[in-house]
This record gives structure tokens, sequence and C-alpha cells, in this order.
């Protein structure tokens, strides 16, 4: 789960040919070291995809901004992998910047469809459903690089928070299975996530982040029969090893769990 302490090593930067980020500085017990945006472009164009601009920070917002110019380009996409405001709450502000269409799910229009290939520049990202940690949760494959963004699905270090009542752990199962497929195919080998340091083998990280579940869904599933008779009391048993500051959001998680075993018994 989110919380874990700032890592001062990361600092974001370029990664292959094709992806730069940008970290705004927004660090906490639920962002990590702060917000990745992402920087995407085709080697040789001038057209940029920018990935998540984050909070409605005007300092980041210039910062990205800067990033794109210095590097010749401009922002042509922006591309939201779900709506929380720590990835989402600047897209109108970005969009009012640079005059680039904003597209996510769920927005009303033009929304990303499943399995659909976006061009720009030269670039190709393939945008992936990946539901769970929210509704409108999407991740983006970048196929020349083998590497996927994942926003909060995956992250760089640590793992995710099931955001119940949008969140589902049943949809958030069935993504991490669709992220294992595209590993065992090798169309995925890293991974760039929303928070925390680049993850060069993707393989690895689906497989933890699959075995962490069905632990801990086992840890909920023994503290109900043991007696723990509400969320809270099944966080106090189960989440024990996470800072208290996060246990609100580990609530949240539990009460996808709880779900979860409601529907699967």
């Amino acid at each position: 789960m989110q919380g874990a302490e700032v890592d001062p090593t990361w600092a974001g930067g370029r990664f292959g040919e094709r992806a730069e980020c940008v970290l705004c500085p927004n660090p906490s017990p639920m962002t990590l070291d702060g917000t990745n945006t992402w920087l995407l472009a085709e080697p040789g164009s001038d057209e940029v995809v920018v990935v998540d601009p984050g909070p409605l920070d005007e300092g980041h917002l210039q910062n990205v901004l800067t990033h794109v110019a210095d590097s010749g380009r401009r922002v042509a996409l922006t591309l939201l992998t779900h709506g929380h405001a720590d990835h989402a709450e600047s897209a109108d502000r970005f969009h009012a910047l640079t005059g680039a269409p904003v597209r996510a799910f769920g927005r009303g229009h033009d929304d990303i469809r499943p399995g659909e290939t976006i061009r720009v520049g030269g670039l190709e990202v393939l945008a992936v459903e990946t539901p769970g940690h929210t509704s409108d949760s999407y991740s983006f494959v970048l196929p020349a690089d083998s590497t996927l963004l994942t926003g909060d699905t995956v992250l760089g270090r640590g793992t995710t928070v099931v955001a119940w009542p949008d969140g589902s752990l049943e949809a958030y199962l069935e993504s991490l299975q669709r992220i294992e497929r595209l590993t065992a195919s090798r169309a995925v080998t890293s991974l760039l996530p929303g928070h925390g340091p680049f993850v060069p083998d993707a393989a690895a990280t689906v497989t933890f982040y699959l075995k962490h579940r069905a632990e801990r869904l086992e840890q909920v599933r023994a503290a109900v029969a043991a007696g723990a008779s509400s969320a809270r009391e099944v966080v106090e048993t189960v989440y024990a090893d996470v800072p208290r500051t996060v246990w609100p959001a580990a609530e949240l998680s539990v009460q996808a769990q709880l779900e979860y075993l409601r529907e699967h018994p």
C-alpha cells in the first residue's frame, strides 16, 4: 500500500527514447515522491503527449511546459490515467495553457476506447482498460519501447489502494491479470508508474502484486473469522504494519476486499 517514505534518489528524468518524467513537488504518504507527469514523443517529432499533468500547481505546469519547450516541441495531446486530483485536477488549466485536447475515460466527451491506438506525431500509444483502483483507470502501452504507463494501477514501489466504492477488487484483479498477459507475451517488459520510480521488471512486479493481493485477502478472511466486525477492526489487525497515516486509505481497500468476499465466499 502507498505510504512508503520519500525516496531522495527518484527525481524523474528520461527513460528510453520516448518517455521523460517531470516529478510534481507534491510528496505525501499517498503520492509517495509526488505525481509523475510523463512526456511522450517519437524521436524526431515536434509533438508531445502529456500523461497526467497533475494537481493544480502552476509551478509544476510551467515546469512541464519548460521541459517541452526546451526539447523544441509542443504539447499536442493530454491523456489522463484516471480522475483523481493528484493526476487530473489541472487538466482544464493545462488545456487552457496549451490548447491541446484532453482525453480520458468517462469525461463525457472524446472518451478513450479500450484497445484504441492513439497516434500523435508518429508516436503510437495503446490504451488498455485497467479499472480497479478507480472505475475509470486506464494504462497506456508504448509498443516501440515495450513499456506500460500504469497510473495508480501499479506503483514504482509499494502497492496501491482499491478506492472503494468506486474501485473494485474484482476489477482490479482482472486488470492485473490483463497486465500479466502483456508481460507474458513480452509486449510489456517495463513500467512507467504514476508514483515512484521506473520499474525495469514488469513481470516480477505484477507477480508480486497478484501474490500480495491474494495474501491480503486471506488475512482479511481470517480477521473476519476471528471476529472483526467492521472494516476498521480489520485494518487494525491486517494493516498493523502500515503507517496510521494511510489507515483511512487501507479502510477503503478493506471495504473492497469485504465486498469481494461477500461475492466470492
